[in-house]
């Protein structure tokens, strides 16, 4: 019953592999550069990715579906009824899941308070509430009046301090000012503060970002920090832009910290967690993940594709006396498709024991 099955399938997944290639490929930075801006093309990225994903999961769900007829069949209709139906929807859940992901997930925005315990937290920081904005990916894929929801939950927050943590677009032609006006409307009681992602870098807009940004309010920190004060305590905030992956991390940072301070890293990779334990940020903060962007729950695990990359995907980790907290952001790059990686606009609460 199956041998004509299994060469069947082997083609499907060789055309979903090659559709995969075929959008890494074009969701490569310096590729993707190459093709003018706006929806249509975009789309035309995205494509080639969400038809790998299509074509795998049906491939997958087909040959479960397979598997569970080659049992007999029942002879009773009502249960033979059952199981096709079973098997009709294994069928139709990937194609299912990919619509959910893209058109409603994705866009299913939510506020999320993190209470993080640090022993010894000076008092008049204990309560101390940060707003975290990051990943914004500002395209068609997400639209000036998403942005505008989550400043508006930030805000909602009240927070002692809001932060930016990178990525406010993906692209060179990308609405970067529409980006910055929103991100304008941020307040916080103690002011708003970023650093830069790497899309900053692909989109070389770093400098004229800083720049427009600090018009309205909104203070980037590249390789620089502020001493913020609350009551008695004082805040050590210090930003770094983009460290790439696997390389020498904060170089020079440690010099930004400052005795006697609470120190607060914005570091856009998270990856530089075990560096910045050891030279005794108390506290860092980040995004790049998106949480894994489409990540399913397996024996207990997420499986994701940042977990081949970083073992600090999503939330709330501890090295020590250092924590650490990831947001999954609220944009998305490669496809408009999350699943089981909602949106978020965090606020970080810091907690005395």
């Amino acid at each position: 019953m199956l041998s004509g099955w299994f060469p069947a399938a082997r083609r499907w997944l060789l055309i979903s592999l090659l559709f995969c290639v075929a959008g890494l490929v074009m969701n490569m930075p310096y590729v993707w550069q190459l093709l003018p801006p706006g929806e249509v093309f975009n789309w035309l990225r995205a494509m080639p990715m969400l038809w790998a994903i299509a074509l795998c999961g049906t491939t997958v769900a087909l040959a479960i579906s397979r598997w569970m007829g080659r049992t007999a069949a029942p002879v009773d209709p009502v249960r033979r009824g059952v199981l096709q139906a079973a098997r009709n929807a294994v069928v139709a859940a990937p194609a299912a899941a990919l619509g959910y992901g893209t058109f409603i997930e994705r866009r299913r925005l939510k506020p999320l308070e993190v209470n993080l315990v640090v022993p010894g937290l000076p008092k008049d920081l204990a309560g101390l509430r940060i707003a975290q904005v990051s990943d914004i990916h500002m395209s068609s894929f997400l639209s000036p009046r998403e942005l505008g929801d989550a400043v508006d939950m930030a805000n909602a927050f009240r927070p002692h301090l809001s932060v930016v943590t990178g990525d406010l677009i993906t692209r060179d032609g990308d609405p970067l000012d529409a980006c910055i006006r929103e991100l304008g409307r941020l307040r916080a009681e103690a002011g708003v503060f970023g650093c830069m992602g790497n899309h900053e870098i692909y989109a070389k807009c770093e400098d004229y970002a800083a720049e427009e940004c600090a018009k309205r309010g909104v203070r980037f920190l590249r390789g620089e920090a502020r001493t913020l004060r609350f009551g008695d305590a004082r805040l050590r905030l210090a930003g770094v832009d983009y460290q790439k992956m696997h390389t020498n991390y904060l170089t020079g940072a440690a010099a930004l910290r400052e005795p006697g301070s609470f120190q607060v890293l914005l570091s856009h990779n998270p990856d530089v967690f075990e560096t910045a334990a050891a030279q005794g940020w108390d506290l860092t903060l980040a995004g790049h993940t998106h949480g894994g962007q489409v990540t399913v729950e397996y024996l207990n695990q997420h499986l994701n594709l940042a977990r081949f990359f970083t073992p600090y995907v999503y939330g709330h980790y501890e090295k020590e006396k250092s924590h650490l907290y990831v947001t999954r952001g609220i944009g998305t790059v490669g496809v408009p498709l999350r699943i089981g990686a909602e949106p978020e606009v965090a606020l970080v609460r810091l907690c005395a024991t």
